[in-house]
């Protein structure tokens, strides 16, 4: 549900000749992928595939896809839906994934609140604004469910992520879909979660959890540096792998969850240990077509723009493990 973005930009090249190829990255100075490429510098991991990384920061989500659209920059991370919309247009962005983290809707313990027939007539905040994808997907969970669309029977309230929580942990709503870390912080503080976003898929017909967030990039520039993406995303891979397995390089990290207690920190080392993938192929591909046409019933033209389906070629063949 959240999404934390980066920017990827090709300075130099010449790896034929045994030199390091440059690559820039920049990244929403809080992003939770800071933490995977402080991890990825800690150890090396791109060196030892023959690329330099460089890490600037951005300010926001518009701004990257601008850089982008722009050609300013190589690569953001985004969600594919927006890649999908993109290449539905004429585009040729395409997608590797990152993470399959989403968040939850989390309650109040003392707000009653046990299932979702009992979210009628309360607010509820939304990260996202109204085409959030956790939103959409929550509503199509409630009609299946309960036979109502959960727009009809809720009062939703958008706002940014951190004051939802601040609001929440306040009293001022009983329910808050926020981005996971976000949904991490909430349980810490002793809030419930009354379903997770992975938990709605099975329910709504589609077989797996596709990752909802990755980095985004046009084929033909992927094609023109196809040697030095890879190893950047290898890297990537191996910074995962490390994030997956070692406690010690979480202590490490600490400081950059900005975690003010255990209870804190474990929430978020172990919800980002849980969204990553461990492989990704054809089914997940499929997954996420079937997800797609979920999330175009209910939230039309404003989110996957005019293309009825997922477009093809919005997943990067070259990159599967």
């Amino acid at each position: 549900m959240g999404i934390a973005l980066g920017v990827l930009a090709t300075v130099s090249t010449g790896q034929a000749e045994g030199k390091t190829t440059q690559i820039r990255v920049g990244v929403l100075a809080y992003g939770t992928v800071n933490w995977e490429l402080n991890t990825l510098k800690h150890h090396g991991l791109a060196q030892k595939e023959g690329v330099e990384l460089v890490v600037t920061k951005l300010s926001g989500k518009g701004a990257s896809a601008i850089a982008l659209q722009g050609g300013s920059v190589d690569a953001i991370v985004s969600d594919w839906i927006w890649v999908s919309r993109q290449r539905s247009s004429g585009k040729d962005y395409t997608f590797v994934p990152h993470s399959r983290t989403v968040g939850g809707l989390m309650v109040r313990p003392d707000a009653g609140i046990k299932s979702l027939g009992d979210l009628r007539g309360h607010k509820i905040g939304i990260a996202g604004g109204p085409v959030d994808k956790s939103w959409l997907m929550l509503r199509a969970f409630a009609k299946k469910k309960i036979g109502t669309d959960l727009k009809e029977i809720v009062k939703p309230t958008f706002a940014a992520p951190p004051l939802l929580n601040k609001i929440m942990i306040k009293g001022d709503i009983p329910a808050a879909l926020n981005f996971w870390h976000y949904s991490a912080r909430l349980k810490a503080a002793g809030m419930v979660e009354l379903v997770g976003v992975n938990e709605l898929l099975p329910a709504l017909g589609v077989d797996r959890q596709p990752p909802l967030i990755g980095w985004v990039f046009s084929d033909k520039w992927a094609a023109s540096n196809l040697v030095v993406v890879k190893g950047f995303l290898r890297s990537l891979r191996a910074a995962k792998k490390i994030l997956a397995s070692s406690d010690a390089e979480w202590r490490r990290l600490r400081p950059l969850t900005k975690a003010k207690n255990d209870e804190t920190f474990i929430a978020l080392r172990d919800a980002y240990r849980a969204g990553i993938p461990d492989s990704f192929g054809d089914q997940d591909v499929k997954a996420a077509g079937q997800l797609f046409s979920i999330l175009a019933e209910y939230g039309g033209r404003e989110l996957i723009g005019e293309s009825p389906s997922l477009a093809p070629g919005t997943f990067w063949s070259e990159f599967r493990y």
